[in-house]
């Protein structure tokens, strides 16, 4: 069985600090965490995924699956990770920046102008918009060369 940590997520864009208390996690690795999940609220479309959160690379990839079992997207965002041994406690902030890989192919680049107007409101420091947009460019060169996903293939649950 694996040794579930305490897992919080931290927004800056609303501001919201939350314990991901109904999360599952199914692996655990020093590189990888992976958890099952549902919604927090209710949403038109989504109902569960799974996120695979690459703690080595700064990076969350979610599958977001519908109230009929079908894949919306792949939601990518760039995180920033910190982890307290004592309490088996990870914390992950959102770094604003994320990337939708559809199953069509399509891949959008979303919410860059939060990323600026959390700098511009010192909501985050110029280290932490440096780390956000180098994260970004290294995922999307594996978004682009077709690694990611691939990678990924043997970590998602059954839905």
């Amino acid at each position: 069985m694996v040794q579930h940590p305490t897992l919080i997520r931290k927004r800056l864009i609303p501001l919201e600090t939350l314990r991901l208390e109904k999360d599952m996690v199914i692996h655990r690795s020093d590189r990888l965490l992976v958890t099952r999940w549902t919604t927090i609220k209710p949403k038109k479309e989504l109902h569960h995924g799974s996120s695979c959160f690459l703690l080595k690379e700064g990076w969350k990839v979610s599958r977001f699956i519908d109230h009929q079992g079908k894949l919306i997207c792949w939601y990518c965002d760039i995180i920033a990770t910190e982890y307290d041994a004592d309490t088996d406690t990870f914390t992950f902030t959102d770094l604003l920046a994320d990337v939708l890989i559809y199953p069509s192919g399509l891949i959008k680049v979303v919410d860059l102008d939060e990323l600026a107007e959390a700098l511009e409101k010192k909501l985050i420091t110029s280290d932490q918009l440096l780390d956000s947009l180098r994260k970004l460019n290294a995922l999307l060169q594996l978004i682009y060369d077709g690694a990611l996903l691939p990678a990924l293939e043997g970590y998602w649950p059954e839905d």
